[in-house]
């Protein structure tokens, strides 16, 4: 008969989980907590911190049982039954249960090795110590998930490594090898827990409150209260409280929180707006189409959410390979001290010598260190060259891709527009009057347009006369008197308002804009005295890091928010496919079907907010250092020194590094193979299977040194350690 607190159990319950920072962490609640009868369906997320149980309507587990395995297996229940959101705040990594045990053991490391200095009498009794107080979490964690019928994990194989150094008298090296594991899951905390304050930082791009138009007043609100039908007001300046569609008023709006696009939109009555997003120039009213849980700011974290949890991690090597060596090793050592007795003549003491040597031969020692060196150094390398990768499994996964989707502004391109043509249109003005004229007009505003226009007649060395009367024409451009001349510059959206323009003058304002250029036309009166174009230029080195990745055999394509006309055009001159006017919930789209579609391991690079959902997306996300926060945290790796080849050094670094895993590997296995047939044939006893095991985890971390000397040359796209040599 069920107790009446499983009866009165959630249909669904979800927990906040301290301590689950990884996907085998993930898989190791799963399993647990699946096998519980009531259970249905378990998910858990080290990205958001949190397990999901669905139980049956009666019948289910307590959450109290389901609390007492997940202490079991080494995390903690933080918060109540329903809270889902991790929230921005979080612990100092030395005030972690991981933080603290890695400065105990590190100090008693420490003390232990002043110690021998100090008294060799005590031997290895500071480093038994050490070994001990490392391993206590690590067995605990080892047997719960024994007691749930996961014998093969890391942690279990950590605690075979270091019984197995304390039982050959290997204190010192059981003691280090504690030690690193406790400092590699540290930092895979500490990154998950990054991971998880990006997303609630998200949250920051919709203001706090509105100002809601109530029966002709105006009063503040939560901008969390909004509900669809109801009417704000947005000043210019202000940030856009919800998403909704203009009733009164013509702005430029800044949409690049959104989907990246450099240069601002006019929006007008019955145009749609989105939270997030900045107005400019004048006073809208907006109606509210979607409430707080459901705007595009809300859609962006579900997204970012959804699919970064969604992601499968590479599982850690070892973890793996153990599930088969270890079982493998037990019963041969077993089958070499019974066996040989009873079916030839050799003694039962004999037997059981070769089979306690054979064990430690295959003391996984090096191997346990094999990847985890070869990876650190890996990572080392790329840290000092700017490379900021966040873990291991991304580092494997990096050299793996084949296909890398890359936003266009701030990351293909600079950022910021730059006048690319000044055309005079009548006889009486030259090209550089009407950049004067021109820039005058725009010297006090801070649209992007006006900075680029003005930043040009600077650079051309022009005096600016001044301005009077001047003023914005919402959505549609500047005005002001110059010389005593009344002047305008305007978008040719809202030029026929004012000039009737010959066919030859619109073939030209087409052309410059299918070549994806924004256009200001100087007007006096009813005259067009000439246009000046500006244009997001691609950065200096993106044809060279495009020509980088070609090499390596990644194909690269554009995904962009700016207008098609715009993204095509600059498509065309790098070489690459492009698609335009994406928002960011399909720029995940074309990452994930490309990813159902076989197209290899997907990379995505960009530097905005509005890239986060497709960085999660990806394979592997990698943001441009001069990004948002929100994209260098959702992102699985950054360039720090925000140029194009720094994706294909990341690549070319990865691949090198998993070279080097696989040599390790081959070291650590290779010395193991030889060794256990020559234990097993009783040339070699304990004394070599010792000497043999330090032998191979001296090998395996020379050998990982190697790659702190990586070099790159983005016109050959080959690490010098592929050739045997570095390059320059």
């Amino acid at each position: 008969m069920k107790t009446s607190t499983q009866a009165t159990a959630p249909t669904v319950l979800t927990l906040r989980v301290e301590g689950m920072d990884c996907g085998g962490c993930e898989r190791k609640v799963v399993s647990a907590l699946e096998r519980l009868d009531g259970i249905e369906e378990v998910t858990a997320s080290s990205v958001t911190g949190s397990v999901k149980i669905h139980q049956r309507d009666h019948g289910g587990p307590s959450q109290q049982t389901i609390e007492g395995i997940l202490n079991e297996l080494g995390y903690q229940v933080t918060s109540p039954a329903g809270q889902t959101r991790a929230s921005g705040a979080s612990s100092s990594w030395w005030q972690t249960a991981k933080g603290r045990l890695v400065i105990i053991t590190g100090n008693l490391l420490i003390v232990a090795f002043a110690l021998r200095l100090a008294w060799p009498a005590l031997g290895n009794v500071p480093f038994i110590l050490a070994t001990l107080v490392g391993l206590m979490p690590i067995a605990q964690s080892a047997w719960g998930a024994l007691k749930m019928r996961n014998p093969f994990t890391i942690e279990m194989l950590m605690c075979i490594a270091a019984v197995g150094a304390l039982a050959i008298n290997a204190a010192a090296e059981a003691a280090m090898v504690v030690f690193l594991f406790a400092v590699g899951e540290l930092l895979e905390g500490v990154a998950a827990s990054r991971a998880r304050r990006s997303i609630s930082a998200l949250a920051n791009l919709t203001p706090s409150t509105a100002r809601l138009m109530d029966n002709g007043h105006l009063r503040d609100v939560s901008a969390e209260s909004l509900k669809p039908g109801q009417r704000v007001l947005v000043r210019p300046g202000d940030r856009v409280p919800c998403d909704g569609r203009i009733l009164v008023g013509t702005s430029d709006i800044d949409e690049s929180p959104v989907n990246g696009e450099s240069i601002p939109r006019s929006r007008a009555p019955g145009d749609d707006i989105f939270a997030g997003t900045v107005n400019l120039d004048a006073a809208l009213e907006v109606e509210v189409t979607r409430g707080a849980d459901d705007n595009t700011i809300a859609r962006v974290i579900r997204l970012v959410e959804e699919a970064q949890a969604a992601k499968a991690p590479i599982a850690r090597f070892i973890d793996r390979f153990a599930y088969y060596y270890m079982p493998a090793v037990v019963l041969l050592a077993l089958l070499m001290a019974i066996v040989p007795p009873l079916v030839s003549t050799m003694a039962w003491s004999e037997s059981i010598y070769r089979a306690l040597a054979l064990l430690l031969i295959a003391c996984p020692c090096a191997l346990v260190i094999s990847t985890p060196a070869a990876i650190a150094a890996g990572l080392s390398a790329g840290a000092r060259r700017g490379l900021l990768i966040k873990g291991g499994a991304v580092l494997e996964q990096l050299g793996k891709l084949r296909l890398v989707a890359l936003d266009k502004t701030g990351t293909l391109t600079a950022g910021t527009p730059r006048v690319t043509d000044v055309e005079s249109w009548i006889a009486e003005e030259d090209d550089n009057s009407v950049l004067r004229l021109a820039a005058a007009i725009e010297r006090d505003s801070s649209h992007p347009i006006a900075t680029a226009i003005v930043e040009h007649a600077r650079q051309s060395g022009i005096n600016l006369p001044t301005v009077t009367g001047g003023r914005a024409l919402a959505g549609r451009g500047v005005s002001g008197q110059v010389e005593g001349r009344e002047l305008s510059l305007m978008t040719p959206r809202h030029l026929h308002e004012k000039v009737i323009l010959e066919e030859s003058l619109s073939a030209r304002i087409v052309a410059l804009e299918e070549a994806g250029k924004s256009l200001a036309l100087l007007v006096e009166g009813e005259r067009l005295l000439g246009l000046i174009a500006v244009r997001d230029e691609p950065r200096e080195d993106a044809m060279e890091g495009l020509a980088a990745l070609s090499r390596l055999g990644v194909q690269a394509v554009m995904l962009s928010g700016d207008n098609a006309r715009t993204v095509a055009a600059t498509g065309g001159r790098l070489g690459i496919e492009a698609y335009g006017e994406l928002m960011p919930e399909d720029k995940a789209a074309y990452v994930r079907d490309w990813q159902a579609a076989g197209r290899g391991p997907i990379g995505k690079v960009g530097d905005g907010i509005n890239d986060a959902p497709a960085l999660a997306a990806a394979d592997v996300g990698i943001a441009m250092g001069g990004g948002t926060d929100v994209a260098l945290e959702t992102a699985d790796a950054a360039l720090l020194k925000n140029r194009v080849t720094g994706i294909a050094e990341l690549i070319d670094l990865s691949r090198a590094t998993l070279r080097n895993v696989k040599t390790n590997v081959v070291l650590a296995l290779g010395l193991k193979a030889i060794f256990l047939v020559t234990t097993a044939l009783g040339i070699t006893g304990m004394w070599i299977a010792v000497m043999a095991d330090t032998g191979a985890t001296v090998l395996v971390t020379l050998n990982a040194m190697r790659l702190l000397g990586y070099r790159f040359s983005p016109s050959t796209a080959m690490t010098g350690l592929s050739q045997g040599k570095t390059t320059s």
